[in-house]
């Protein structure tokens, strides 16, 4: 964002604070987005895509209810329109909240927050970094069977400046940068893709590039693709199944993530997305998992995607345990769920948006590395297969039931690889598969990931969540190829 842009945002919350309404408390967000996002396919540069949202959430609380008025319009005459739409909505529905407005903390913290920079986005000329883009892109074109390459980056910058009745300023810069290729090879009625990215995002500038080693991964990818052509199915049947951290991102999000939200657990996401198998008298007492499932909330992790210093509501934020040993602890709701329900939460109430209030979000949601070296997993498995890299994902609207397809595998047998295997996929059952947990990875293979479009809410929030993990073996679980049941 320009200097310009952040005056902006000041200008409006000294304008608002002048004009700040007689209620019991109010609270003003401030929101400035841009987006920029590069492809090349098959030689192609695709059409750039920009994208700028300046707004502002208006929330107060007034004779006993909250209310949100939203607006792009930063004026004096924008803010008092917005002011007087929450307040409205809150007398309205003063008779309807669930829980007691006076419960929720006031906003009172002064602080900061940049993503990590060493190299800023706008430090390279557009046409630079597609010319980068099409090399990468030409690079996996090494055989006439490789009918599809592309490359793209995606970077967002995003801006935000709370402010509050009680003299809180919280101001929070992330830049976040989601880099990809994709390489699809096809003979006859077989095709076979890999990607690397977008799941490798993160907070950062074009530094992450180097850090991610993307030009040493044109070719590798290619070449996986060709070989995926000719390797035999992925067997079917009862086995151990070790999954790399490109597939324990989606598998964490699934089965630990979405479950452990307070509000889905109260709730609020039945009509959208379900509900969860987690209930309220699980927390301090159920084994989610066997003594080596270790799951931290962590906002603090530098250049993760949702690594922040607050929350959206206002709530420092903290590591916390959620799992420990095994056993669940914590759930991922912010103040305003943990008043509702009376459980332990973290800071984790975020909005998509200007336009949208904050909800129960994960964050950064991280499996703590064990002792393992990815060699001695491989080493304890008699019969099993090794995947990578999620391809297709279905779980049941309890958050329980799932089935995952990946898009490569290895078979192992006797401790060693024998050979890739296309097609692979498992399934499983949340609060059975945790507890099949029988290897975690140590610190060296331990991976920084996330997922980019988690969406959630209605209206729907689409956001940013990281995920990091190592390496983890699952002994019995059920391994199937071929797309097959």
């Amino acid at each position: 964002m320009s200097t310009e842009g952040q005056e902006r945002l000041h200008a409006a919350a000294r304008r608002f604070r002048a004009m700040a309404p007689p209620v019991d408390d109010w609270s003003l967000r401030l929101v400035d987005d841009s987006a920029e996002t590069l492809s090349v396919r098959r030689g192609v540069v695709e059409p750039i895509r920009l994208s700028r949202d300046s707004g502002v959430m208006v929330t107060v609380i007034e004779a006993g209810g909250v209310g949100y008025g939203a607006t792009t319009d930063l004026s004096a005459a924008g803010l008092r329109v917005a002011t007087e739409r929450a307040r409205a909505w809150a007398r309205r529905t003063a008779d309807l909240q669930l829980v007691d407005p006076a419960q929720l903390p006031r906003v009172t913290a002064h602080g900061t927050y940049r993503s990590p920079l060493a190299k800023p986005w706008h430090s390279l000329d557009t046409g630079v970094k597609l010319e980068r883009l099409l090399d990468l892109a030409l690079r996996m074109k090494i055989h006439d069977a490789i009918i599809d390459w592309s490359a793209g980056l995606a970077y967002h910058d995003r801006e935000t400046l709370l402010v509050s009745a009680s003299g809180g300023e919280i101001r929070q810069r992330q830049h976040v940068l989601m880099p990809w290729l994709r390489a699809v090879a096809n003979r006859g009625s077989e095709t076979q893709i890999r990607s690397f990215g977008p799941d490798l995002g993160g907070q950062g500038g074009l530094e992450r590039l180097d850090i991610l080693e993307l030009d040493q991964q044109p070719e590798r990818l290619a070449g996986e693709a060709l070989a995926l052509l000719d390797a035999p199915e992925c067997p079917t049947g009862t086995m151990d199944l070790l999954l790399m951290p490109g597939q324990m991102t989606l598998q964490i999000h699934e089965s630990i993530g979405h479950p452990l939200e307070l509000d889905r657990i109260l709730g609020d996401e039945r009509n959208y997305a379900g509900t969860s198998f987690v209930t309220a008298d699980m927390f301090g007492t159920y084994r989610y998992g066997s003594d080596l499932l270790n799951v931290t909330f962590d906002p603090g992790v530098p250049g993760e995607l949702a690594s922040y210093a607050y929350d959206d509501a206002g709530t420092r934020a903290e590591r916390d345990w959620l799992i420990r040993d095994g056993i669940l602890l914590r759930g991922l709701g912010g103040a305003a769920s943990q008043a509702r329900s009376g459980l332990p939460g973290v800071a984790c109430a975020r909005a998509s948006s200007w336009n949208r209030p904050p909800i129960d979000r994960m964050a950064n949601l991280n499996l703590e590395p064990g002792d393992s070296s990815l060699e001695e997993l491989v080493g304890r498995i008699e019969r099993g297969v090794l995947m990578d890299t999620n391809r297709s994902w279905s779980i049941d609207d309890s958050r329980n039931k799932f089935q995952f397809g990946c898009e490569m595998a290895w078979r192992i047998e006797d401790g060693e690889r024998r050979g890739l295997v296309r097609n692979p996929g498992y399934r499983g059952i949340s609060s059975g598969f945790w507890r099949s947990l029988a290897g975690v990875g140590n610190a060296e293979s331990f991976r920084v990931m996330g997922v980019g479009t988690c969406g959630k809410g209605e209206p729907n929030q689409m956001i940013a969540v990281g995920h990091a993990s190592p390496p983890c073996l699952f002994r019995n679980v059920a391994v199937f190829g071929g797309g097959g049941s």
